[in-house]
């Protein structure tokens, strides 16, 4: 328990400095090493860290589109596009694919691009929130929140009304109370923390009818993204995806609910229904 409450005492700390750095390049550097470790992870559980030369290949990608955004702000390297790297990346991978056929087969092709893909998208709409000057700070707050306060509204609600399993074969602890505790939860905290934001923040149009919602359906997503992420550690045999965090697993077991939950959230901001 001690060595829990200093490591998520230190990521607080690294998180503030973070958030409040989310309109220069620190956000990006941040968020892309942890994409790259997210994708080093999965590759790690499912044994794919063996094609050792890809699995730099498709975290060196993963990073690159999380920082070369700071390049393109500026109007700097516009030629260096995403088409041109990614198509880089998978015109290596069929090259590898063609050299090592015999041990390098199509699934192992398909996953890693795939991985590769889906995790700088899914982080990649925290920088699309960050650029919102105004609100770009809370938009993101609310997003983290969303996708990990949910959990702990569960978990109280389960272990004092808890009585039906939700999914015993993935998840022996999950209730259906606890998770109908956790959205409700979500919703109230979502609204919580807007109160206070709107308090100390002039100028700022919040929603909190759609703030409620979101933060009640996010809880369902972030649950399915925590859930899926289960399923894969029960498949591969391993506990948590790594160590980075003592007592708290690694960049997986922290940020799998925000997979889902951060491109939901950037849907709701985009289309004008957490801020005016």
């Amino acid at each position: 328990m001690k060595t829990r409450i200093i490591s998520a005492v230190i990521a607080i700390a690294i998180a503030i400095i973070v958030l409040v750095l989310h309109n220069t390049f620190v956000f990006n550097l941040v968020f892309g090493a942890i994409a790259a470790l997210a994708v080093a992870e999965i590759f790690h559980a499912t044994h794919h860290i063996k094609f050792i030369v890809p699995t730099i290949a498709c975290c060196a990608y993963t990073f690159i589109d999380m920082f070369m955004d700071v390049f393109h702000r500026n109007g700097w390297l516009t030629f260096f596009t995403n088409r041109l790297y990614f198509g880089a990346l998978v015109l290596y991978m069929c090259v590898f694919y063609l050299r090592n056929h015999e041990k390098f087969k199509y699934k192992d092709f398909f996953f890693m691009l795939g991985v590769a893909i889906l995790i700088p998208y899914s982080f990649g709409t925290l920088l699309l929130m960050s650029y919102d000057k105004s609100a770009g700070m809370f938009i993101i707050v609310i997003t983290l929140c969303a996708a990990w306060l949910a959990d702990s509204g569960a978990y109280f609600a389960g272990t004092f009304f808890g009585k039906t399993k939700l999914c015993p074969d993935i998840s022996p602890k999950k209730t259906v109370e606890g998770v109908v505790g956790g959205v409700i939860s979500n919703g109230v905290l979502m609204l919580i923390i807007t109160l206070f934001y709107d308090m100390f923040t002039d100028g700022f149009e919040p929603r909190y009818f759609f703030i409620c919602l979101s933060g009640m359906i996010a809880a369902v997503v972030g649950l399915i993204g925590d859930l899926t992420a289960s399923i894969i550690k029960r498949q591969c045999g391993i506990k948590d995806y790594g160590n980075i965090m003592p007592g708290h697993g690694g960049v997986m077991d922290r940020f799998d609910s925000l997979l889902l939950v951060a491109p939901f959230m950037y849907y709701m901001y985009s289309q004008g229904l957490l801020v005016k």
